[in-house]
């Protein structure tokens, strides 16, 4: 009898039988070996050092979420869901959220790796959120349930900046690396987690018609009634929340444990039963005489809230990326290693177009994440850089987060019935493709913030459009997609806003990849994304050039 011996599965243990008797198991795709994430990605270790990060400190956190150990804990938190309890067994209310300690083991990784809001305690125009930004890429590739805290935490400290008083109570413990779950009062732990809770069931993405109310307290605090239909992260220290005051809505923080060490009136109605995202509690709440303090003057909710959304969106795009890119990694591995037909996948001409064509895709989504996190460094220095980030950012999470599922699919399906199983990690990630597309504003609400910003900030076209040109007369095919912007911009309509959003991203996009991607890169975006022979959507349907293979080899993890 003979046997095939493949990777032990942990170090001594002895491989599985090939030979069962019935059948020998051959052409079967062997496990991605764990190893440094940052290496096996060209695109982002070049726009890492583009855009000044450090690569240093991202290869320290590549080196701990690309192992099989940490993989094992991202698939253990979404088995694992959290649970609720809003009693004890004695009957008090206690509004508690229970999670697989895997959960946590990913927390204290991202937290003490500097992913929540480490960055804003840096010197302007160091780097910091560019190597931030490139952790947040590399995490989500893993798992992306447990950085929606992490990203409001990140994404809470300019909002609060709007209220010095509570910065300065609360900016330390957010910016520290330190990961210390349980309810407690802030002033009393070592390290904060911060949420934010602004949708209620009449209004959605209109925040404006919120109904809960705030009622001014002589010692300077409000009472909030009301609801809020999703708050994610609800065992995080503080939220940020929209209310109705006496001057309209208004921005307030609310802690879960109050100074006095007595739990906040925030009930915990239940959690929601979402298609992916499932390690991450997501809940409705019920504020019933729950205590929090004014962030911004009264009447300017929606514009103090606005700098959090911004930075969430920012988020938004880098996991949309990272997703992507985790995708097209595990379509690239098994098309290396199997055959079909009496040939490998990999050296058929139809599945090399396809996977070329998403990892092209993927470079520019990546190589456009990071380009946005350069210019929040740069933006407290520079004027244009915090321009371009006001038009960039919305029509960016447009085009990339709305294109994440269609990536997935198609990578998916490289993998056949193999991909549709849930040992491959596909389908965990196909389920969550689509939660930032949607999450901070879904596809039709940030095409219309373009317009707004359009409308309002002249000098985001001016930024937006000095970026693109940098390029300009270099690609006739990227020429004509920047004329067909310009002219969406010079009469921007709401029913074409979705075309103005993907033109814009698409530009920038390209704009990117011709000045610093390699050529057969670029070349293949060119050729799949902008060619003029029609808006051919699927992949491998438009085929880019002889330079595939350049595409593939950046996209093929190496062998262990």
């Amino acid at each position: 009898m003979t046997t095939t011996h493949t990777r032990p599965e942990a170090p001594g243990r002895p491989a599985p039988r090939s030979d069962l008797g019935t059948h020998e198991v051959t052409n079967q795709v062997p496990p991605r070996s764990g190893g440094d994430l940052l290496s096996a990605d060209p695109a982002l270790a070049e726009a890492l050092g583009r855009e000044g990060g450090d690569p240093a400190a991202v290869d320290r956190l590549a080196a701990v979420v690309g192992t099989d150990e940490h993989r094992e804990h991202a698939r253990a938190a979404n088995v694992h869901e959290p649970q609720l309890r809003s009693h004890d067994r004695t009957g008090h209310r206690i509004d508690e959220v229970g999670f697989h300690p895997s959960w946590h083991e990913l927390m204290r990784t991202s937290v003490e790796h500097g992913l929540a809001a480490a960055p804003w305690t840096a010197a302007p125009g160091t780097g910091a959120h560019v190597t931030r930004a490139a952790g947040f890429y590399l995490t989500s590739q893993v798992e992306q349930g447990h950085l929606c805290p992490i990203s409001m935490t990140y994404a809470a400290v300019p909002a609060l900046r709007h209220a010095p008083d509570l910065a300065a109570a609360y900016e330390p413990g957010l910016a520290a690396r330190s990961y210390e779950p349980g309810l407690a009062d802030p002033a009393a732990k070592t390290g904060l987690l911060a949420g934010m809770s602004m949708t209620e069931k009449q209004g959605g993405s209109d925040v404006r018609a919120g109904t809960t109310v705030a009622h001014h307290q002589p010692d300077g605090s409000y009472r909030l009634t009301g609801h809020k239909w999703f708050t994610s992260a609800p065992m995080n220290d503080l939220f940020l929340t929209l209310a109705q005051a006496p001057g309209g809505l208004t921005c307030l923080v609310l802690p879960r444990v109050l100074p006095d060490g007595t739990r906040n009136a925030i009930h915990l109605q239940r959690l929601k039963d979402k298609l992916g995202n499932r390690s991450n509690a997501s809940s409705e709440i019920e504020y019933h005489g729950a205590v929090g303090w004014r962030v911004g003057d009264e009447g300017r909710g929606v514009r103090t809230i606005i700098e959090m959304v911004s930075m969430t969106r920012l988020d938004c795009v880098l996991g949309a990326a990272g997703t992507q890119r985790a995708a097209v990694t595990e379509a690239a591995h098994h098309v290396a290693h199997r055959s079909a037909f009496g040939a490998r996948l990999a050296d058929q001409p139809l599945m090399r177009e396809v996977v070329a064509d998403l990892a092209a895709e993927t470079e520019a989504a990546t190589v456009l994440a990071l380009r946005l996190a350069g210019a929040v460094d740069r933006s407290a220095g520079d004027p244009a850089e915090g321009a371009l980030l006001r038009l960039a950012l919305p029509v960016t999470k447009y085009l990339v987060c709305k294109r994440t599922s269609a990536v997935v699919a198609e990578a998916l399906e490289c993998l056949g019935g193999n991909g549709y199983v849930e040992e491959s990690d596909l389908p965990r990630l196909y389920r969550e493709a689509p939660l930032n597309s949607i999450w901070e504003g879904s596809g039709n609400v940030t095409a219309l913030d373009a317009l707004r910003a359009i409308a309002r900030e002249p000098h985001a076209v001016d930024a937006l459009l000095a970026e693109i040109d940098l390029t300009s007369g270099a690609d006739p095919r990227l020429d004509a997609c920047v004329a067909a912007l310009r002219t969406e911009l010079a009469a921007p309509q709401e029913r074409r806003a979705r075309r103005l959003a993907e033109l814009a991203a698409l530009a920038l996009q390209g704009s990117l990849l011709v000045r610093h991607a390699p050529d057969p890169v670029a070349q293949v975006f060119l050729a799949t994304r902008l060619d003029a022979d029609g808006p051919l959507r699927t992949a491998g349907a438009r085929p880019g050039s002889d330079a595939v293979g350049a595409l593939l080899e950046r996209a093929t993890p190496q062998a262990g």
